[in-house]
C-alpha cells in the first residue's frame, strides 16, 4: 500500500500544477507540461520493454 500512497501524492502535485497554471492563465503551459509527461511515461515504460532499444534510439 506503501506504492498507492506514492502514486496519489504524485497524482496531488500534478493537480496542484494544473490548477495553478489554470488559476494564473497560463493555459498555454498545458500542453507543453502535457507532453512532457508523455515522453517521461513513454521512458518509463520503454525500461520494461523488449522495445527498450528502439525508443532510446529516438531521442
Amino acid at each position: 500500500m506503501k506504492w498507492a500512497k506514492r502514486l496519489s501524492s504524485r497524482f496531488s502535485v500534478m493537480g496542484e500544477l494544473m490548477g495553478f497554471l489554470w488559476q494564473q492563465r497560463l493555459w498555454w503551459l498545458i500542453p507543453m507540461v502535457g507532453v512532457l509527461l508523455l515522453f517521461g511515461l513513454l521512458l518509463l515504460f520503454a525500461q520494461s520493454s523488449p522495445l527498450a532499444p528502439f525508443v532510446y534510439t529516438l531521442f
